[in-house]
C-alpha cells in the first residue's frame, strides 16, 4: 500500500509564495504530518519567525471541548507564545484584531466527508474574512475519509443555509477540503487569493483505510474511521431525542433510547435498509448528553461492505421505523442547534424540511430517495470543474 502525502507533508516543496509573509494557521490536534509532527511545528521549522497566530475550529485548537455549542476560549500557545484564537466562540470568523498581524492564513483541517461537519463552514468564513482584509489563504489538502467517488443524499435547500449547511451539496459530498475551497471561491464569487496544496497519491476511490495514513481524531466524537463511515447517516440522531452515542466509547456507531423495542425495529426494517451493514442489538448507559445515566436500548451498526452500504438511506429507514413503532415516545430535538435558534435541528441536518414532513406523513425513504436522485446526478456533473484528483 502506498502512503498518501497530505498537503502538510508536501509543504516543504510548495512554499515559495509565502516566504517572508506573516502567517496564521487554522488547525487542530489532527493536523499532523506523517511523522506526527504538528502543523504548527512544521510551519515554524519551514518558516522561522513567520507564524504569528493560531486559530482553532469547533472543539478547539487542541480538540479539548465536547458537543455542539460548547465554545472554546481564546488562549496563548505556551511553546511559541503566540495567540490562539477560537473560531467557535463569540465569533465563528476571524475578526480584524485577529488577522491584523498576518499576511496569509494556512488552513490544515481533516474533514470527514459529511455536509454537516462544521470545518467546511469555518474554512468558508475564513475565506470571506481574508478576502475582506486582502490576505492570502493556503489550504493544505487531506483525504476525504469516505473517498470521492460515492455521493449520497438530497441537496441542501438554500433556505436552510447554516453553520452545518454552507452550500447546496449533498450529505455525503465526495469532496476534499481543497476542492470545497475552490468551489466556495467560485459559487460565492469571493475572489479570494486562494492556493491549494494538493495531496500526492490520493485517488477518488480511496477510503481512509486505503491511504496508508494513521487515523487522527479530527474531533472528540470521531474516534475512528468506522465512525466517519457511518456519520453521514447517524448524524441525523442529533436532530432527535434519540442518543447518537455521545457518552459512549463508540459515538454514532452506537445509538438508541430507553424505550426502543429493538427486536420489533429489526423485524419491521426492509432488507434494503441494512444493505452492506449489520445492526447488532446493543444496550448502553451514556455517561453524558442525552439520557445520561439511563439504560438505553439500541444498536451498534457494523459496516460490512462500504460499497453497498449507504449510511444516509439506512439511518433514514431506521428513523422512520422508530417513528412508526414509538409515535408517543419519539420526539424531535428543539432548537437551538449550531447557533440557529428558530429552525428545527432536524431540518438543518437533513437540509430540507420536506424530508421531515415526508417522514411524518409516512412516506418511505425509498420514495424520498427517488425525489432527490435527479439533483444528486446533476451535482456529480456540476462539481467536476472543482475536482483536483482523478
Amino acid at each position: 500500500m502506498k502512503t498518501v502525502h497530505t498537503g502538510l507533508d508536501r509543504m516543504a516543496d510548495s512554499h515559495k509564495d509565502i516566504k517572508g509573509a506573516r502567517l496564521g494557521l487554522l488547525a487542530n490536534q489532527a493536523s499532523l504530518s506523517q511523522g506526527l509532527e504538528t502543523a504548527k511545528d512544521v510551519i515554524i521549522r519551514l518558516f522561522p519567525g513567520q507564524l504569528k497566530a493560531l486559530f482553532g475550529p469547533q472543539h478547539g485548537y487542541g480538540g479539548e471541548d465536547q458537543d455542539n455549542m460548547i465554545e472554546t476560549r481564546h488562549s496563548k500557545d505556551p511553546s511559541s507564545n503566540i495567540p490562539v484564537y477560537s473560531l467557535y466562540s463569540e465569533t465563528r470568523e476571524p475578526l480584524t484584531h485577529m488577522v491584523e498581524d498576518i499576511d496569509a492564513l494556512i488552513i490544515d483541517l481533516q474533514d470527514v466527508g459529511t455536509r454537516v461537519y462544521t470545518f467546511a463552514s469555518t474554512m468558508l468564513n475564513c475565506m470571506r474574512s481574508m478576502t475582506k482584509y486582502k490576505k492570502k489563504v493556503v489550504v493544505l489538502d487531506r483525504p476525504n475519509p469516505l473517498g470521492g467517488r460515492i455521493v449520497e443524499g438530497n441537496l441542501l435547500d438554500p433556505g436552510l443555509h447554516s453553520f452545518v449547511g454552507p452550500y447546496k451539496i449533498p450529505m455525503r459530498h465526495g469532496l476534499t477540503m481543497g476542492e470545497m475551497a475552490q468551489m466556495f471561491n467560485k459559487v460565492f464569487s469571493l475572489d479570494c487569493d486562494l492556493e491549494v496544496i494538493p495531496m500526492g497519491g490520493w485517488r477518488r476511490h480511496m477510503l481512509w483505510n486505503e491511504t496508508g495514513l494513521r487515523w487522527l481524531m479530527p474531533s472528540t466524537n470521531m474516534p475512528s474511521f468506522l465512525t466517519a463511515a457511518v456519520y453521514p447517516g447517524q448524524v441525523i440522531w442529533e436532530g432527535t431525542m434519540i442518543s447518537e452515542g455521545r457518552g459512549t466509547c463508540r459515538p454514532f456507531e452506537i445509538f438508541g433510547a430507553p424505550y426502543l423495542d429493538t427486536a420489533l425495529i429489526l423485524k419491521r426494517l426492509a432488507p434494503e435498509a441494512t444493505r452492506g451493514c449489520y445492526l447488532q442489538q446493543y444496550s448502553f448507559r451514556p455517561t453524558f448528553n442525552k439520557h445520561q445515566g439511563a439504560l438505553c436500548k439500541g444498536f451498534m451498526i457494523h459496516v460490512l461492505d462500504p460499497d453497498s452500504y449507504h449510511p444516509y438511506f439506512t439511518s433514514l429507514c431506521i428513523l422512520k421505523t422508530i417513528m412508526e413503532i414509538h409515535p408517543a415516545q419519539f420526539k424531535w430535538k428543539e432548537p437551538p442547534y449550531e447557533y440557529e435558534y428558530q429552525k428545527m435541528p432536524i431540518d438543518l441536518i437533513l437540509g430540507d424540511s420536506a424530508l421531515r414532513q415526508g417522514l411524518e406523513s409516512g412516506e418511505e425513504p425509498s420514495a424520498l430517495r427517488e425525489k432527490w436522485q435527479a439533483g444528486l446526478d446533476a451535482y456529480v456533473r456540476w462539481r467536476e470543474p472543482f475536482l483536483l484528483y482523478t
